[in-house]
């Protein structure tokens, strides 16, 4: 097995291609400690390392982020091993919803401008967030404020505001005169 490494705009956060589905078609995963990853015997498997802080589970991707105190020289080896060794034995990646999900903010009345936001996000912005080794995911819209939550390297990351601020907020508005900003959220 053969896994590629890949760096993101995150100096924190590494990019692992095992050369197959991660989640595939369930979706991503977040999980922002161990206690957070019991769900996922390969994010468990990843926390047992020293220096892990995050980890993110894309459609064909494993994000790994490190404490500041560790070095990738070090942790790199370790993380390739453990993804590999997780793959080779034929575990799941994820032990039920991919997601379990958190209640969107919106107003029933925004209905139609919500599905203009989602589609543009899943089109525009999405694709190229995942690139990177990352995913915003859509949280809420009211009073024309879009609610996102950065997942994997953009979570942390010190571009991931200007991400959202002149990328994704330039865009929205552009598109939808509705929307008259972003705001990045935890939940």
């Amino acid at each position: 097995m053969f896994i590629e490494t890949e760096g993101t705009p995150n100096p924190a956060t590494l990019k692992f291609l095992p050369g197959q589905d991660v989640m595939g078609a369930l979706g991503t995963a977040d999980f922002a400690s161990a206690e957070d990853a019991v769900r996922s015997p390969l994010a468990t498997r990843l926390f047992a390392l020293d220096g892990v802080s995050r980890i993110f589970l894309g459609g064909d991707f494993v994000t790994v982020t490190k404490d500041g105190m560790t070095d990738w020289r070090e942790l790199r080896p370790a993380v390739l091993a453990a993804i590999m060794a997780h793959f080779m034995a034929g575990l799941p990646v994820i032990e039920g919803e991919a997601d379990p999900g958190t209640a969107e903010d919106i107003d029933p009345a925004d209905a139609e401008v919500v599905a203009i936001i989602k589609d543009l996000l899943d089109t525009r912005v999405r694709p190229a967030v995942a690139g990177d080794g990352g995913d915003i995911v859509f949280r809420g819209f009211r009073d024309g404020v879009v609610k996102l939550k950065m997942q994997g390297a953009c979570s942390g990351c010190p571009s991931s505001r200007a991400t959202l601020k002149h990328g994704v907020e330039n865009m929205l508005r552009h598109y939808i005169p509705e929307v008259v900003a972003v705001e990045q959220v935890e939940a």
